[in-house]
C-alpha cells in the first residue's frame, strides 16, 4: 500500500509538474508575440516615414495656404464665372488637404509650419511656385478682367511649384499615405493646369 500510494504521489506531482510546464509554455507563448508587439509597434512608426515625408507635408501645407488665400480674393474681385468656381475648388480641396497633412506632422513630432502671413505664406521662401508679398498686393488690389488673368497666371504657376514637390515626394518619401495625397494631388493640380491656361486669354 505505503509503494502505491508512492507511485501514486509520484504521478500526480509528475502531473502537475508536466502541467506547470506547459502552462509556462503557453504563458511565454502569450508573452512572445504580445512582447515583442509594442516595440515592434513603435518600430513600425519609425519606420512609417522619412525626412522626404516631413519635408514633403512642411512645404505644402504653406504652399497649400497661399494658394487658399489667393481663391478667397475671386468671390469679390474675379469677373469670370469659371475662375470663381474654380477659386472655390481650389479652397475646398485643399484645406482638408492642409488638415491631414498638420496630423502627420503632428504624430511624427516634426514641427507644424505657420500658414498666416507672418509664416511665410506671402514670402518667397515658401517653396517652388510661391507667389511673394509683392505679387499677392498686385492680386489682392486687382479687379475685373485684370484679376482673372493675374489669378489664372498666378495659380498656373502656383500648382506647377505644388506638382513639382508632390513629385519629389513620390521619389524620395517612404509614408504610404503621403505618396497616395502626393499622386493626388499632381493628378487634381495637373487637370486644374489645363483648365486654367484654356481659361487664359488668347495673345
Amino acid at each position: 500500500m505505503r509503494a502505491r500510494a508512492l507511485t501514486g504521489m509520484l504521478a500526480t506531482a509528475t502531473a502537475t509538474l508536466v502541467l506547470a510546464g506547459c502552462g509556462g509554455d503557453n504563458t511565454a507563448g502569450n508573452t512572445s508575440p504580445g512582447g515583442p508587439q509594442p516595440p515592434s509597434s513603435v518600430q513600425q512608426q519609425a519606420q512609417d516615414h522619412n525626412q522626404a515625408d516631413i519635408s514633403f507635408a512642411q512645404e505644402m501645407i504653406p504652399h497649400h495656404a497661399q494658394a487658399i488665400q489667393m481663391a478667397q480674393l475671386a468671390p469679390d474681385r474675379a469677373q469670370s464665372p469659371q475662375v470663381k468656381d474654380l477659386a472655390s475648388r481650389v479652397e475646398q480641396a485643399q484645406g482638408p488637404e492642409i488638415e491631414t497633412m498638420t496630423g502627420w506632422l503632428r504624430a511624427w513630432n516634426a514641427e507644424v509650419p505657420p500658414t498666416g502671413e507672418s509664416g511665410g505664406a506671402h514670402g518667397g521662401g515658401m517653396g517652388t511656385g510661391g507667389m511673394d508679398h509683392q505679387q499677392m498686393q498686385q492680386l489682392e488690389q486687382a479687379t475685373g478682367p485684370e484679376f482673372d488673368r493675374l489669378f489664372l497666371q498666378m495659380m498656373i504657376k502656383h500648382h506647377e511649384g505644388a506638382i513639382e514637390t508632390a513629385r519629389t515626394e513620390l521619389d524620395n518619401g517612404q509614408n504610404p499615405e503621403a505618396k497616395q495625397l502626393a499622386q493626388q494631388i499632381i493628378d487634381a493640380q495637373q487637370a486644374e493646369i489645363e483648365e486654367m491656361s484654356a481659361l487664359l486669354p488668347q495673345g
